[in-house]
């Protein structure tokens, strides 16, 4: 039975106050593609018994971190149980941008790669199920920067998850074509003055979208450049940290959930 927004505003609330006292678990999940080593990581309130939903988390182009555990652990609370992928190998952690930029850069050139490895992600997690009372049928894949251009390509793969978040993500895609596949509602939220995804790149996206027939919504920020939802982010006029913005695009995806999955 779905919850009004209203009721999961008011969950979210309850759970915002009670976190100080949420027993948060981060547990490695290793895992193969193609022989490849890789290690994502699950993260969960373990104080709660009851089956929760499933988000699965692409992050940012620094890849598996402890700071993109934590913002795991902001968004899932006790409400979701979230799973960060790794879409590098577990030998390919990024210490800085430039190692960052030749790993996103990599993947990004090949789009079947990528899609393979975000769709291993999600059966590993999945496979999770019975350990952590994960609902496998109540999944839906979220994304920041790299992550968020890598989540629409899982859309574009046309695997059925419940719902596709983009924060600050790339929009393009080599073939738009492929968004015929989509069957997943799709959010983008979107910096309105980001320069690294220029007006042309979000009118091309809305263009695919619309030729698709595709349940999509774009939310555009004011003011918000790149990386808005990422407090290290410090380059003004590139990539910033908007706290005001920030919050507001979490609020949109949990509405976006609340509407998009079987709560």
């Amino acid at each position: 039975m779905k919850k009004t927004l209203s009721t999961l505003m008011i969950a979210s609330a309850a759970g915002m106050a009670a976190h100080a006292n949420a027993e948060m678990v981060s547990t490695p999940v290793a895992y193969e593609i193609g022989g490849q080593a890789y290690e994502g990581m699950l993260v969960y309130d373990d104080s709660v018994d009851d089956k929760r939903p499933g988000l699965l988390m692409v992050p940012n182009w620094m890849g598996v971190t402890e700071g993109a555990v934590e913002k795991a652990q902001r968004v899932g609370g006790s409400e979701y149980i979230v799973f960060v992928a790794d879409m590098y190998g577990k030998d390919i952690r990024p210490q800085n941008a430039d190692e960052a930029g030749k790993a996103a850069g990599s993947v990004r050139a090949d789009r079947a790669m990528m899609r393979d490895r975000v769709n291993a992600a999600l059966d590993v997690f999945k496979a999770q199920a019975d350990g952590v009372s994960l609902d496998v049928d109540n999944i839906a894949a979220i994304g920041f920067c790299f992550g968020g251009g890598t989540v629409l390509e899982l859309a574009r793969s046309g695997t059925p998850v419940q719902g596709v978040v983009s924060f600050h993500g790339n929009l393009d895609t080599p073939d738009p074509e492929n968004a015929k596949a989509i069957r997943t509602p799709v959010l983008v939220l979107h910096g309105a003055d980001d320069p690294y995804v220029p007006q042309e790149q979000v009118q091309a996206f809305q263009e695919e979208m619309r030729n698709a027939g595709v349940d999509w919504q774009l939310n555009s920020y004011g003011g918000a450049v790149h990386s808005f939802t990422d407090p290290t982010a410090k380059m003004p006029g590139k990539a910033e940290y908007n706290p005001v913005v920030a919050e507001r695009a979490f609020g949109a995806m949990h509405r976006f959930l609340a509407e998009s999955m079987d709560k």
